[in-house]
């Protein structure tokens, strides 16, 4: 359920950055298409909404580790942050070059959702162990996330480069959410 969730928000996200406007969008994973309630913006297709939430995850996992080598009291947790970075970066980068390989190919819009926004927007405000406690549980809320996207488009997705992508990321971000969650411990 998460991980339908977790491309809806894609698609809508990607809905109410074209237009401006508020759009409800929905995602058929059964039958692989976008249903938009407003006819005037064109929902965007399956795959572009999984690379812009792929995209987006990535996006948020960089900034808030980029806030961790400032705010975080902690090394351990600057240690993640540090290799959360290096593996995200890594990942836009698979991302985009398994979306340019798509005929006609696609651009992965980073844009973050108004709750990773949120979450972004909280942590900056943290220092010290508050920060640490904070990221941390922001780190495995989001890598959740992302894995139950990855798995659900890795079996259901129509685009057979990013069903790849997806398959691929799914031990990496299983091995990034143990290592987050092992932050809270």
């Amino acid at each position: 359920m998460r991980g339908i969730r977790w491309l809806a928000l894609g698609a809508s996200a990607l809905a109410l950055a074209a237009c401006g406007q508020k759009t409800e969008t929905s995602t058929n994973l059964t039958t692989d298409t976008v249903v938009s309630n407003d006819a005037s913006t064109p929902a965007a297709a399956p795959g572009q909404a999984f690379a812009n939430t792929a995209a987006a995850s990535d996006a948020f996992e960089i900034a808030t580790s980029e806030l961790a080598a400032n705010q975080a009291q902690s090394a351990t947790i600057k240690k993640f942050a540090a290799q959360m970075i290096t593996a995200h970066t890594d990942s836009t980068a698979k991302l985009k070059a398994a979306a340019s390989t798509v005929s006609p190919a696609l651009t992965p819009d980073p844009t973050l959702t108004a709750e990773q926004q949120q979450t972004l927007d909280s942590l900056k405000a943290l220092k010290g162990a508050e920060f640490d406690k904070a990221y941390a549980s922001a780190q495995v809320d989001a890598h959740q996330k992302a894995l139950d996207g990855l798995k659900t488009y890795s079996a259901s997705g129509d685009v057979p480069q990013l069903k790849d992508f997806a398959t691929k990321l799914v031990p990496i971000v299983t091995a990034h959410l143990n290592m987050a969650k092992s932050l809270k411990a």
